[in-house]
């Protein structure tokens, strides 16, 4: 069977000033995906930050919840997509599919993006012999239909973002460091933006004993880099990481044509984050 085309990119930790990147670079590289039809991968992470969705920024007390992450220690960006509020630390893992969409007249579904990044976690982590479930975890944080869990505790989130030609399936995966201390942030920033609406107009009543680490629930001493290297290892079985594919990628991140969409989308983003005042957190 032929492989298909794939890049790597990985950026490791992000501080809050680089906070924007892995939005901007998500839809840089849907375009790229879709013109160049490559599928791309994508890991990062973020020093303690909290990470809104569009529909977080519409809460009557916005900038009462900012402050409460503030003073959690955590900075907030917010992201260019829906969804709710997620954390991103040193034991988060967040990892990208980005696909070209499919130029035949059968169409790459919803459910299907879902049910491949559930796929390779779960061939990631196969000796386990864990059952991984797919169900709404609605008391976590930013709940979905395909929330990941192990005997009912939430372990990731999975979303996806089309942009142009491509498709974006991104998952975010709780490993390591105090999951419960992740809820309460969120928990608190909801009780103080929402007061006596907490639970109500589609935001979640967040409890923290809803969600997990990884490495808890398979009782593993798991590190962020242990699980970049099994999902990578899963990838390299079963998609073509050429060198050729990957020189053409590194000169494309250096460009001049990279460079002015880079610009583009970063004033975007930059503006999008105008509501929490985000240049003024550095």
């Amino acid at each position: 069977m032929l492989r298909k085309k794939a890049v790597m990119l990985d950026q490791h930790m992000l501080t809050h000033r680089e906070s924007l990147l892995p939005f901007i670079y998500t839809d840089l590289l849907a375009e790229y995906a879709g013109d160049h039809q490559m599928c791309c991968f994508h890991f990062w992470k973020m020093e303690h930050q909290v990470i809104l969705g569009m529909k977080d920024t519409r809460v009557a007390s916005l900038k009462e919840g900012v402050q409460s992450i503030k003073n959690n220690s955590y900075q907030v960006v917010v992201r260019n997509s829906g969804g709710l509020a997620v954390v991103a630390d040193e034991g988060i893992l967040n990892f990208s599919i980005i696909l070209p969409q499919p130029t035949d007249k059968y169409s790459f579904s919803i459910d299907q993006g879902y049910e491949l990044m559930k796929s390779i976690i779960e061939k990631a982590f196969a000796e386990f012999e864990m059952d991984i479930e797919a169900f709404e975890v609605s008391d976590s944080y930013c709940p979905g239909d395909f929330d990941l869990s192990i005997n009912g505790k939430k372990f990731a989130g999975i979303s996806q973002r089309r942009i142009k030609n491509g498709i974006g399936i991104m998952i975010y995966l709780s490993i390591c460091g105090d999951q419960n201390k992740r809820g309460e942030i969120v928990r608190e920033f909801y009780q103080t933006s929402l007061v006596e609406k907490f639970g109500t107009d589609g935001f979640p009543p967040v409890n923290p004993d809803s969600m997990a680490n990884l490495s808890d629930l398979l009782q593993a001493n798991l590190t962020v880099e242990d699980v970049k290297e099994r999902i990578s290892h899963v990838l390299n079985q079963t998609f073509d990481f050429s060198e050729k594919y990957d020189q053409t990628f590194k000169d494309f991140l250096i460009s001049t044509e990279f460079n002015d969409k880079f610009e583009k989308q970063n004033e975007r983003m930059k503006q999008r984050n105008q509501i929490i005042d985000w240049s003024e957190n550095y």
